[in-house]
C-alpha cells in the first residue's frame, strides 16, 4: 500500500516535492528540535491522485488520513470533538515552490456548540470566553469562505454591521457577547446561502477541509501565478495539519511573520511584524497594522530571546535567508512555518553577495540562488533624484516593495486590467488587496494600500513581480465605493495622477519624471560571477544606436537581429519606400531605393560605432509590403501626386498588395526574390557602412552579418546569396579594402529545420527566429492566439503561452534536429535564438542544452539571459 501521509517526525527538507515546501521544512525544524506543534503530511501524490479520481479522496487516502489523525491525537494528549480536552487543528495547503496567498488556510478545525461550551465552563475566566467565541466566529468565516466558497464578504459585513452596532472601530473591541451572538449568525448566513446546516463533526469538517485544500491547487489565481511563475499544473500541492496554538488567547499571546534579513534591502537584521492577542491571518491579512518584531522583546523577553536563536540556526541551517511564521502561546514559542524568503531583486543581489562574503555559500552556489526574473526589477526605472528633491511627499506609507511608478489611480482590480488594456497607466489604490487582485495588480505600474504591514498580501505578491508597492497608508480616509480617497486635505478621483516610491514608502501628487537604472555595485559583482560559468554568449535585439548603447552597457556582446524594416518608417524614408512599392519597372524602384539607401547606411553606421567592433547580423527587409502602403486618405492623395498617378491606380496597388494571410505571404526573401533590387541597396547600405567604419578605426574589427529571413528551400538562399554577394564584393573591390561579411539564414519555418543539412551547406551562420517558428509548428497566428489561448489554459490543453515559453517539445525538436543537421555539414556555422524567447531562463536553459552559440533578447533583457546562461552551464555541471 502506497504512503499517503507522513507524520512531521518522519520526512526531511529533502522531500519537498513528496510534502511541498511548507510540509519539507516542518519536518526539518522538528529534525533539529525545534518547537513545532506536531501534525502531519498528506502528500502531493494524493491531491494528484484526487483530481484523477474525479476531485474525489479515495477510501485508501481518506483511511491513512483517519489513522494519522489518531496518531497526532495520541502525540498531543487531546482528542477531535472531546469535552474535555479538543484537539484543534489548522489546514494548510504546501506546494513544491511557494506560492504565497495563492491557495487556502483553515483555522481552529474542530470546534462546535458543545466544544466551545465545554471549554468556556472548565475556565471561568471572561476573557477566555471571549478567545472562544473569536476562535469560533474564525472558524465559521474561514469553513464557509474557503471549504463551502461562501465568500467572505457576507461576514464582513455582518462584523462591520456589529462593529457599527456597538460603535467600536476595532474587531479587538467586540466583547464575548457580541462575538456569540456573530457566530450564530455566521451559522444562519451558511444555512441561508447553503441550505443546509454548519458542519457539527470535526471529521467531516477535516474532510470537507482537506478537499478543500485540494482544490484551490486549480483555483484561478493560482493558476494565473502558477503561469507567471513557470509552476507546472502536475505538481499539485501537500495539505499540513497541525494542533492550533492559539496567539488569540490573551494579551500574553500573539503571532508574527518575520525574515532573517531584509527581504526590501537584504541587510543582515531581523525584519518583522507581531501583533498581540491575534491570529497569523491578522498580520498576512493586513486586517491590523502590526507593530515591528523588535518591540516584542518588551512584551515577551524570554520569547523574543528563543526567537532570536531559532534565526540564527535555522539561517545557518539553510544557508539563506529564512521567512518563518510563529506564534507565542502564554509566552511559550511555536514555530509554524519557515522557507527561504521571497526576496526584492536588490535584496537578492546583496544576500548572495554577503553570503560568500560570509563563508556561506561558493560564487556559484550564489549565481544558481538568483531568479533571474527578478533582475527585470533592478531595470526599472527610478525617480529622477533632483525631480525628487524638489517634490514634497502627501504621506508616507511602508516601502514594501522596490521602484518607482506614476499613473492615474484606479480602485479596483478590474478597472486596472480595463484602462490598461486601453494603453493607460495606472497605480492601484485599495485598502487592502486579496489574492483576487492578482490579475489587476499584474497590469499596474504600482500598488497602493491602505493597511497591511511589510508582510501583507500586497506586499509579497508586489516584491514577487517587480512591482512597486507602498503598503498600510493608514492617513488615507478611503471610499472605495465611490471611487475616491483623501489624503493630506485633498480629495483625489479615479483617473488623478499619483506618483509612489516603493523603496521610502513615500507618495507624491501629480506626475514625477523617472530615469533609467545602471548596473554597479552587488549587481556588478554578481553579473561578473555570471559572466566566468557561462558557456552561451549574449547579444541583444537592437535597431537604434540607443538601444544597442542601452545593451552594451548591460553586458550584451552584439547584435543578434537588427531589424531594417523599423528605419523605414520614419516620415523622410517612407515616402521614398511608397514610391518604391508602386513603382512600375525597376529602373523606377532602383531610383526610389537610391534615396534611401543614404539613410540605410547612416543607420548601420550608427550600429557599428555604438557596437565598436562586436558582431552585428542585420536582417534583411522582412514584413509584407501592405504594412508600408498608407491608409489615410490625405496620404493617398501625397502619394499619387508624387507619383504622377491617379488616387484610383494608387488605391488599386493598395488593394492588390492586400493578403488573405500576410504572415505566410510575400515576405521576407520572398520580396527579395521578386524584387532583387531591395536586396542589393540593403547590402550596399551594409557593407559602405562598415567600410567607413573600418577605415575610421582600424583598431575594430567589423565584419557585418547579413540574415536572409523566412527561407524554406536552399534554392531561394542561393538565389538571394548571389546577389549579395556579387554586390558585397563589387563594393570592397571598389573601396580597396579587405572586409569580411558573412551571410547566413533565420530558421523559421519547419521546412528549413527539416532540410537544415542542406542549408547548412550555403549559410555562414543559422539563428532562429522562434517567433515565427512557434508560429508555423502550431499553426497559431500570434495575433489571433490570444482570442483562444485562454480556453485552452482553463482546459490544461496548455500550461503557457508557446510565445512566451519555448516549447520545448515540439518547437525545440525542430531545434535540436537543425543544430545536429547542420553543425556536420559545416563545422564552422555558428548558431543562434533572436526571437523573444532568448530572454526567457528556462528557455535559454534549453538554448544552453543543445548547444547555440548565443542568445539574443531585448536590451533590458540581457542581464537576466546572462545569469541564466551562467546557471544552466552551473547547473550542468
Amino acid at each position: 500500500m502506497k504512503k499517503w501521509v507522513y507524520l512531521f517526525t518522519e520526512g526531511n527538507a529533502g522531500m519537498r516535492e513528496l510534502l511541498g515546501g511548507k510540509g519539507a521544512n516542518l519536518s526539518e525544524m522538528t529534525n533539529i528540535g525545534l518547537p513545532v506543534p506536531q501534525g502531519f503530511t498528506i502528500t502531493t501524490e494524493a491531491c494528484t491522485q484526487y483530481y484523477e479520481d474525479g476531485r474525489q479522496i479515495n477510501d485508501e487516502i481518506m483511511g491513512q488520513i483517519m489513522e494519522y489523525v489518531a496518531k497526532m491525537e495520541e502525540i498531543n494528549g487531546k482528542k477531535f470533538g472531546d469535552l474535555k480536552n479538543p484537539l484543534l487543528v489548522s489546514v494548510r495547503s504546501g506546494a513544491r515552490a511557494s506560492m504565497p496567498g495563492m491557495m487556502d488556510t483553515i483555522l481552529n478545525l474542530g470546534l462546535n456548540d458543545e466544544v466551545v461550551a465545554a471549554m468556556i465552563a472548565g475556565n471561568p475566566d471572561p476573557k477566555f470566553e471571549r478567545f472562544v467565541y473569536d476562535s469560533y466566529r474564525r472558524f465559521i468565516q474561514m469553513f464557509s469562505d474557503v471549504v463551502m466558497e461562501v465568500g467572505k464578504k457576507y461576514f464582513e459585513q455582518l462584523i462591520d454591521e456589529m462593529k457599527a452596532k456597538k460603535g467600536v472601530v476595532y474587531d479587538v473591541d467586540l466583547t464575548a457577547a457580541d462575538l456569540k451572538e456573530l457566530a450564530e449568525q455566521f451559522k444562519a448566513e451558511y444555512k441561508k446561502q447553503l441550505g443546509e446546516d454548519f458542519p457539527t463533526d470535526p471529521v467531516v469538517q477535516l474532510k470537507e477541509a482537506v478537499r478543500a485544500v485540494f482544490r484551490s491547487w486549480d483555483n484561478p489565481r493560482a493558476n494565473v501565478y502558477r503561469r507567471d511563475n513557470d509552476i507546472p499544473y502536475s505538481w499539485g500541492t501537500a495539505v499540513n495539519v497541525m494542533p492550533m496554538v492559539f496567539g488569540n488567547l490573551n494579551e500574553n499571546s500573539g503571532t508574527g511573520v518575520a525574515f532573517t534579513r531584509d527581504p526590501a534591502t537584504g541587510e543582515k537584521k531581523l525584519m518583522g511584524e507581531f501583533l498581540t492577542n491575534a491570529q497569523g491571518e491578522d498580520v498576512v491579512a493586513g486586517v491590523r497594522t502590526p507593530m515591528p518584531i523588535a518591540e516584542m522583546e518588551n512584551k515577551f523577553p524570554e520569547a523574543y530571546k528563543q526567537f532570536v536563536e531559532v534565526c540564527g540556526l535555522l539561517e545557518n541551517h539553510y544557508h539563506d535567508m529564512q521567512d518563518m511564521e510563529f506564534t507565542v502561546e502564554n509566552g511559550k514559542l511555536y514555530m509554524l512555518q519557515c522557507r527561504s524568503g521571497k526576496r526584492t531583486a536588490q535584496a537578492a543581489l546583496k544576500i548572495a553577495c554577503d553570503l560568500v562574503d560570509e563563508g556561506m555559500k561558493t560564487e556559484a552556489e550564489a549565481v544558481a540562488m538568483i531568479d533571474p526574473r527578478n533582475l527585470d526589477t533592478l531595470l526599472h526605472p527610478q525617480f529622477d533624484a533632483a525631480v525628487l528633491k524638489a517634490a514634497t511627499p502627501i504621506g508616507k506609507g511602508l516601502g514594501a516593495s522596490p521602484g518607482a511608478a506614476c499613473g492615474k489611480i484606479v480602485f479596483s482590480a478590474e478597472d486596472a486590467e480595463s484602462w490598461a488594456a486601453r494603453g493607460e497607466r495606472v497605480v492601484l489604490v485599495r485598502l487592502e488587496t486579496s489574492p483576487e487582485d492578482i490579475t489587476g495588480m499584474k497590469v499596474s505600474q504600482g500598488i497602493l494600500t491602505v493597511r497591511g504591514g511589510m508582510t501583507s498580501h500586497a506586499a509579497v505578491v508586489a516584491r514577487g513581480m517587480g512591482t512597486c508597492c507602498v503598503s498600510g497608508c493608514g492617513d488615507i480616509a478611503m471610499d472605495e465605493e465611490n471611487k475616491k480617497f483623501t489624503l493630506a486635505g485633498k480629495e483625489f478621483h479615479e483617473g488623478d495622477w499619483i506618483s509612489i516610491d516603493g523603496t521610502t514608502g513615500n507618495i507624491y501628487d501629480g506626475e514625477i519624471k523617472t530615469v533609467d537604472a545602471t548596473i554597479a555595485g552587488e549587481f556588478g559583482r554578481v553579473m561578473d560571477w555570471a559572466d566566468k560559468f557561462r558557456r552561451l554568449k549574449v547579444r541583444t535585439n537592437a535597431d537604434t544606436p540607443a538601444d544597442a548603447k542601452k545593451a552594451r552597457e548591460l553586458g550584451a556582446e552584439g547584435i543578434g537581429l537588427c531589424r531594417t524594416e523599423h528605419m523605414f518608417f520614419e516620415e523622410d524614408r517612407i515616402a521614398a519606400f511608397r514610391e518604391m512599392i508602386c513603382s512600375d519597372t525597376v529602373e523606377e524602384r532602383e531610383a526610389a531605393l537610391e534615396k534611401i539607401l543614404p539613410y540605410q547606411q547612416g543607420d548601420f553606421k550608427a550600429l557599428y560605432e555604438a557596437l565598436e567592433g562586436y558582431p552585428v547580423t542585420i536582417r534583411f527587409l522582412d514584413p509584407p509590403l501592405h504594412e508600408f502602403v498608407p491608409t489615410e486618405e490625405a496620404d493617398i492623395e501625397k502619394l499619387a501626386k508624387a507619383q504622377g498617378k491617379s488616387v484610383e491606380t494608387i488605391k488599386n496597388i493598395i488593394s492588390g498588395l492586400h493578403e488573405f494571410n500576410p504572415m505566410m505571404g510575400h515576405r521576407g526573401c520572398r520580396l527579395a526574390v521578386t524584387y532583387p533590387e531591395i536586396a542589393k541597396m540593403q547590402t550596399k547600405a551594409v557593407i559602405r557602412a562598415a567600410i567607413e567604419v573600418q577605415k575610421a578605426h582600424a583598431d575594430w574589427k567589423v565584419k557585418p552579418e547579413i540574415m536572409i529571413p523566412l527561407i524554406c528551400e536552399v534554392k531561394e538562399l542561393v538565389y538571394v546569396k548571389k546577389i549579395v554577394v556579387e554586390t558585397a564584393d563589387a563594393e570592397i573591390a571598389a573601396a580597396g579594402i579587405a572586409l569580411e561579411y558573412e551571410v547566413g539564414t533565420m530558421i523559421e519555418i519547419p521546412r528549413a529545420a527539416l532540410t537544415a543539412d542542406e542549408i547548412a551547406k550555403e549559410a555562414d551562420f543559422f539563428c532562429f527566429g522562434t517567433n515565427d517558428l512557434t508560429q508555423m509548428t502550431f499553426g497559431f497566428s500570434r495575433d489571433d492566439s490570444g482570442k483562444f489561448l485562454n480556453a485552452y489554459y482553463d482546459t490544461k490543453i496548455f500550461e503557457n503561452d508557446p510565445f512566451a515559453k519555448l516549447d520545448q517539445n515540439g518547437v525545440g525538436k525542430l531545434m535540436d534536429m537543425t543544430i545536429k543537421l547542420g553543425k556536420p555539414v559545416n563545422p564552422a556555422l555558428h548558431i543562434g535564438i533572436c526571437g523573444e524567447h532568448g530572454g526567457d531562463p528556462a528557455s535559454v536553459e534549453f538554448c544552453h542544452k543543445i548547444g547555440l552559440d548565443y542568445v539574443s533578447c531585448s536590451p533590458f533583457r540581457v542581464p537576466i539571459a546572462r545569469l541564466a546562461a551562467a546557471q544552466a552551464a552551473i547547473a550542468e555541471q
